[in-house]
């Protein structure tokens, strides 16, 4: 049942301690006698380790130890695992990853040593001086090359160069369509690797409790709970309760900061060894070499339409870069998430797909903001465009025809689409975008010697990631009550949409309900932000933890009352009796329903209520951007005039909260489609693009106003109504981009280009077109 809640766009109530720097982020957190820690990492990309000769740094002042692969093993660590599951039953081949490399690197930035020092400026001294002798191998950049017949092999467990094979849909009924079809449009499409590069670089604090045998790892992580999960057992060989682990403050994360990382591990190790407190904080060359990296998946994709445009059949053979080593859900990206989405809002007869994962030595890649779905959109948007450009059919046109229309969808690979309005989407968005006007527009660039473009993105988020999730909530006896939720927030602004929420629902103010995230000892579960659900599934199970705490104070307060539980009303913060001018507050309901008797069988006593939503569906944020250009073609270089869009999220909470989601996701959209690009060295492997110098984010005076326009159908997936707005920016901005960019460059004959469309980028196609 949905009870939408009325929205309202308040401030974000996190923001007084940003922007006063009360901010308690992890960096600056102290201990007494706090050793600090630094990794002596590779700086060959594939390497043979020969030795390792520590004396002279650890000769030098504040230096307490430098431990190797071997310090681990004597304590019997285990390897970092890979939780991915195929879904196709399939083999996925997992090799050792250790927390720090042992006989071999096998990518630029692989942890080697760790270091220990007083300070943190006595450990950077000292790291350089961590003599480590290496063998230097071949390396394998590329991951269309590691497949080939007679690449070199990186792992011995992995023939081939292959992680998994995985497939979905029925390949005969598609090949069939592919041939009766009228028209086959094909391209190879690539979705390049960029970092997430969150404005906070992660940094851990570990302690070590010897007398309770207690690890407390203070992190700016997320997913607290899972990543506790595969630290204890597989790691430590130890239970979960000997861990606790905790997140302040985060600074963006955008997927990076999800997954258990080499440091996690070497932390709380070298506290228990220590009997110190260890702090790590990362430089931003670290991150750029070493944290997760996103996309990097090639794709051939064709696309099968009939004479009338309507689409017949889909084909998409994906090739995934891992990287070196298995991130935790790396490969999930292409085989659990991207099939969800594949096809995007259109209703495709059939779709068949493959995903080849692939090992080679480059830094993991694992999930960044949309996971799976901006790749599965960029392709379909990409053939949509140049199915339109190639058989003669109007672009918005093609794309009205081909939506969704009829609700419940049932995809051909399995999903079930409750609704939305993806035609009408389209149609608001080009008139917004006064597309009928851009011809004119056009002609007034070329006569300043630019080339002008209007490109269309459409999108369909599958929101949920795990399809469970906690929330817990506690009447204290001051009248405060507090929120803890599992999704666990790193800008989005958990704390004040959540309370939101429950001020709505028992007609108390925001300012009553304190947030508790983030903090395994206090937040019973969780399984992070991840898949853009946050108000779907800790919002929905919020909101039914908050029903049975009021399904709870309902008899108490009848019995206060001196009424039958059917006579009483909840309304405004009180219970009351209509017929008579009695009435009692929710804290004294709380309060005596306290007295009343304690928690029996785990179970919260009082008023306080715990709900676990097991199994939740999907919701389905969808919607349009449109994007425009203009090109000087004298430098290849991209000027993004305009960019708008109009968006489904279903009900909303906060549409200021919701507006600035999709701003963010849209700005990281752009970079990736205008110039954020990882580049290795395609020889040594080295890492060129290892600093802000070379690696291009956009910047606030390249962008232009980013209209969001918000117009949402209801699901009734939660009981608020509500669709996830975090990713869907990232999802639709590259294919609008792109699209307008090559419409730019269509009157030369260039009717494909893959991202970045940077100006050098841009240049040599033109360039090669005259």
């Amino acid at each position: 049942m949905i009870d939408i809640i009325e929205p309202q766009s308040l401030p974000r109530r996190e923001d007084a301690r940003f922007l006063t720097g009360v901010g308690r982020f992890t960096a600056d957190l102290q201990r007494d006698g706090q050793l600090h820690a630094v990794l002596v990492r590779s700086p060959h990309a594939h390497a043979c380790i020969t030795g390792i000769d520590a004396s002279e740094a650890l000769a030098m002042p504040g230096v307490v130890a430098v431990h190797t692969a071997q310090d681990l093993a004597a304590d019997g660590l285990g390897t970092m695992p890979c939780v991915a599951q195929m879904s196709d039953g399939s083999a996925l081949t997992i090799p050792p990853r250790h927390a720090l490399a042992s006989e071999r690197v096998r990518h630029v930035g692989d942890p080697v040593a760790l270091l220990l020092a007083h300070s943190r400026a006595a450990a950077l001294d000292a790291q350089q001086f961590v003599a480590v002798e290496y063998d230097p191998l071949p390396a394998l950049i590329d991951a269309a090359s590691a497949l080939e017949a007679g690449a070199m092999q990186l792992w011995q467990q992995a023939p081939g160069n292959l992680a998994f094979h995985f497939r979905r849909g029925d390949a005969a009924a598609t090949a069939a369509a592919f041939a009766a079809a009228a028209h086959v449009v094909e391209l190879d499409i690539a979705n390049p690797r960029v970092s997430a590069l969150p404005l906070e670089p992660r940094a851990g604090l570990a302690e070590y409790d010897a007398a309770s045998g207690l690890f407390t790892l203070t992190a700016t992580a997320q997913g607290l709970h899972d990543i506790r999960a595969q630290l204890a057992g597989p790691v430590f060989g130890l239970p979960e309760d000997r861990f606790r682990l905790l997140a302040h403050d985060v600074g963006g994360g955008f997927g990076l900061k999800n997954f258990l990382y080499p440091e996690w591990v070497l932390l709380p190790w070298a506290a228990r060894r220590h009997a110190r407190a260890v702090m790590w904080v990362a430089e931003r060359g670290e991150e750029l070499c070493a944290a997760a990296h996103g996309r990097d998946v090639q794709a051939a994709a064709r696309l099968a339409l009939d004479r009338d445009g309507l689409f017949v059949a889909l084909e998409v053979r994906f090739v995934a870069n891992l990287g070196a080593y298995l991130s935790g859900t790396g490969p999930a990206v292409t085989t659990r998430a991207a099939p969800t989405a594949m096809g995007g809002i259109y209703a495709i007869p059939h779709v068949y797909m493959e995903s080849r994962g692939v090992f080679t030595n480059t830094s993991p890649v694992d999930a960044y903001r949309g996971a799976g779905k901006p790749e599965a959109n960029f392709v379909i948007e990409r053939l949509v465009d140049a199915a339109a450009r190639r058989c003669g059919f109007d672009a918005l046109e093609l794309r009205r025809r081909n939506a969704m229309h009829a609700f419940p969808h049932h995809t051909s690979l399995g999903m079930v689409i409750d609704g939305g309005r993806f035609a009408v989407n389209i149609e608001r968005a080009a008139g917004l975008a006064d597309r009928d006007g851009f011809e004119a527009r056009r002609a007034a660039s070329a006569a300043r010697g630019r080339l002008r473009g209007l490109g269309v993105g459409c999108f369909l988020e599958t929101s949920r990631g795990n399809p469970s999730e906690g929330a817990e909530v506690l009447f204290a006896d001051d009248g405060t009550v507090e929120l803890r939720l599992g999704t666990e927030s790193h800008g989005q602004g958990h704390e004040t949409a959540f309370a939101q929420i429950a001020a709505a629902r028992l007609g108390l103010p925001v300012d009553a309900f304190r947030f508790i995230q983030a903090d395994t000892a206090r937040v019973r579960m969780g399984h992070g932000h991840g898949g853009a659900r946050s108000m779907h599934m800790g919002g929905g199970a919020l909101a039914r933890a908050l029903a049975l705490a009021l399904d709870k104070a309902r008899p108490i307060a009848a019995q206060l009352l001196q009424a039958d539980a059917a006579e009483v009303v909840f309304e405004g913060g009180h219970f009351t009796v209509p017929a008579s001018a009695r009435r009692v507050a929710l804290h004294e309901v709380a309060r005596a329903a306290r007295e009343a008797g304690g928690a029996r069988d785990g179970e919260p006593g009082g008023l306080d209520s715990f709900v676990a939503v097991e199994d939740a569906p999907f919701t389905f944020p969808n919607g349009c951007h449109v994007a425009e250009v203009e090109i000087d073609p004298d430098t290849g270089q991209v000027t993004l005039l305009r960019y708008l869009c109009v968006d489904d999220y279903g009900a909303l909470i906060n549409p200021r909260l919701a507006q600035g989601q999709v701003q963010g996701g849209v700005a990281q959209g752009i970079g990736q489609a205008l110039g954020e690009l990882i580049v290795y060295d395609a020889h040594s492997g080295q890492l060129i693009s290892g600093s802000l110098m070379d690696y291009a984010l956009p910047h606030a005076n390249t962008l232009p106003d980013l209209e969001v326009h918000l117009d949402g159908t209801p699901t009734d997936a939660n009981p608020l109504g509500v669709k996830g707005t975090g990713q869907a920016g990232s999802i639709a901005a590259p294919q609008a981009v792109m699209n307008a960019v090559i419409d730019a460059l269509s009157p030369l004959g260039i009717d494909h280009l893959d991202m970045p469309a940077t100006p050098e980028r841009v240049w040599r196609a033109i360039r090669a077109a005259c």
